[in-house]
């Protein structure tokens, strides 16, 4: 086969080509189930019967379907794409994406601009209407329930910059505003500097009542995750505890407490269930500290819902004259201490927390490139669209989305060599390699696990000559214990001390060598000699290989074994 080369000269491009002869994609697999889904609901005629208000008949050019401008939102959560040029250039980019979309090669790619003029035209009714009849989906193959549902809330970065705000009642930019303070206070000409000292030390100086940016009003000041002040918005959820759905979203601003935002999101919320066929009433609520008040705990309790909400800890409360709502707080704190409760909370962090890191950090919406809520709310509802599409997905092919499709082929070659691993290990011959079976160290008796230890002394005097004249087992087993001790004095090594190898080393060697412990019954008191007060003893596991030993300075008498296993010298519970 001959090597292929670059043209010296350019190549003259053919004025026609045959569609045939065009590259095709062999499409993704995500993405062909993600289209049977949309083509068995009647995806695209539903969308194009709530835009049609949108649309004239017969006026105009054909603009962007209704079907494929969804479609170009789902982008933004199963690829990760934070903006509208973003998920124009992987549209035009990837073929795969293209056969999504329905495009022919022909065909060039909606730009970012036309996404957001439909972005524009169509309301937010509209794009609640496709989150309803998402949700339905996930109803119809029971992945809904409606009855516990856990809420919170997260901070969304604006699409504003601080230096931009201006005051409420004067419109004077921060710069302008603080150099008139600052010569109001004595400093004629102050510099940056001057400037960034003299605002260092005011207080309260960044209030919402007072500040506002003149081209995105709904952005409010606030504190971010990572303890930076900046300008964002409040994003809230409400989640199914009992499978994962997003059953409601909302933006609000982010300088409302978590008990006045979550009023609206409980009621989006109820009426996205109710919408829904096939679900259950709202019975239960799970939240964080934020949403503990007094005023939430009644309101629960009027409307007949369970409560566990985790409780700040306020000390010592006054409840002269309140008396429902001491009901109402105790009765929450009496669930919240229960198994179900502990069980709703530890919910609460995998099925609440766990979303938000799906949408705004893996999905890209922590920082939004939209102005106003109601912009925001759009592409917010799609993106949450994406999510609840991403479970059913798992359940109907095991992977939510296309980037996790990699993962899972890894994931299954590692689960068939585990199987195979196992398989081997099962018929295995006894010739194959394996790890050794450990010794039997139950001094004759069943091989059944001890708790007791036996201490023994690490250093070994010489044997009695009575015992080493005589010709029995015993005597022959502790000459040959003798034997790496006596060796090891005689011969000095690198490292040892004094010429001498440490008494634990010789001990185990000793041990090593000991071919079989004696059996019960035999008389080896005259194994070792008194030791010394201060030696270091040793104390092993019965049962257990040396290796295991440890060192102990907490007897100073060495164990002996005269007539059985209870004649042992032994520490009982350690």
């Amino acid at each position: 086969m001959a090597t292929g080369k670059k043209r010296k000269r350019a190549r003259q491009a053919a004025m026609w080509v045959a569609t045939a002869d065009l590259p095709k994609s062999a499409g993704h697999p995500f993405y062909e189930r993600l289209n049977r889904v949309f083509d068995d609901a009647g995806f695209d005629a539903f969308v194009e019967a709530q835009c049609a208000q949108f649309y004239a008949d017969d006026i105009g050019r054909p603009s962007l379907a209704p079907g494929r401008y969804f479609r170009l939102l789902l982008l933004g959560y199963v690829e990760g794409l934070d903006s509208e040029r973003a998920i124009a250039w992987r549209a035009a980019d990837s073929l795969s994406i293209r056969h999504f979309l329905d495009l022919a090669l022909h065909e060039a790619p909606p730009d970012h601009s036309t996404l957001l003029r439909t972005r524009r035209l169509i309301d937010v009714e509209a794009h609640q209407a496709v989150f309803t009849w998402v949700l339905q989906r996930r109803a119809d193959a029971n992945l809904v329930q409606g009855r516990t549902l856990g809420i919170d809330a997260t901070t969304l970065e604006a699409n504003a910059a601080m230096r931009s705000i201006v005051r409420r009642d004067t419109g004077d930019a921060y710069d302008a505003w603080l150099t008139r303070l600052a010569a109001a206070s004595g400093i004629a000409t102050p510099t940056r500097a001057a400037l960034a000292r003299f605002d260092r030390k005011r207080k309260k100086k960044g209030s919402n009542d007072d500040w506002t940016h003149p081209h995105d009003p709904d952005a409010k000041i606030t504190k971010m995750k990572d303890g930076r002040t900046h300008l964002a918005h409040t994003a809230e959820h409400a989640v199914d505890l009992d499978t994962g759905a997003i059953v409601g979203v909302t933006v609000q601003d982010a300088d409302d407490g978590d008990t006045t935002t979550m009023v609206e999101t409980l009621l989006e919320a109820a009426g996205q269930l109710a919408a829904v066929a096939g679900t259950a009433g709202v019975t239960e609520v799970v939240g964080d500290t934020g949403y503990h008040s007094n005023e939430t705990m009644v309101a629960f309790r009027a409307l007949g819902i369970r409560s566990y909400v985790s409780e700040p800890d306020r000390g010592r409360r006054n409840w002269k004259g309140k008396a429902a709502a001491q009901r109402a707080v105790y009765a929450n704190r009496r669930r919240i201490r229960g198994s179900r409760g502990q069980r709703l909370l530890r919910q609460r962090g995998e099925l609440l927390e766990r979303p938000n890191a799906h949408l705004y950090e893996t999905g890209r919406m922590r920082r939004v490139h939209l102005r106003g809520h109601p912009n925001i709310l759009k592409r917010l509802l799609v993106h949450v669209c994406g999510a609840n599409l991403g479970l059913l997905m798992r359940q109907l092919t095991g992977v939510g989305t296309p980037r996790s499709l990699p993962g899972r082929a890894a994931a299954t070659v590692g689960a068939l060599i585990r199987r195979l691993r196992a398989f081997w290990a099962h018929v295995r011959p006894t010739w194959g390699h394996g790890p050794p079976d450990p010794p039997n160290w139950s001094c004759g008796g069943p091989p059944t696990p001890q708790r007791e230890l036996v201490i023994l002394s690490s250093r070994l005097s010489p044997l009695p000559r009575a015992a080493r004249a005589s010709g029995s087992p015993s005597a022959s087993r502790l000459a040959a214990m003798r034997t790496p001790c006596a060796s090891a004095d005689s011969q000095p090594r690198a490292g040892s001390r004094n010429g001498r190898s440490h008494p634990y080393t010789q001990l185990l060697s000793a041990m090593a060598r000991w071919n079989r412990p004696p059996a019960w019954g035999t008389s080896i008191t005259d194994m070792t000699a008194p030791a010394p007060a201060d030696s270091p003893k040793i104390v092993t596991r019965l049962g257990s290989p040396p290796k295991v030993a440890m060192l102990s300075r907490t007897h100073s008498s060495a164990a002996t074994m005269e007539s059985g296993p209870k004649s042992v010298e032994t520490l009982h519970g350690c």
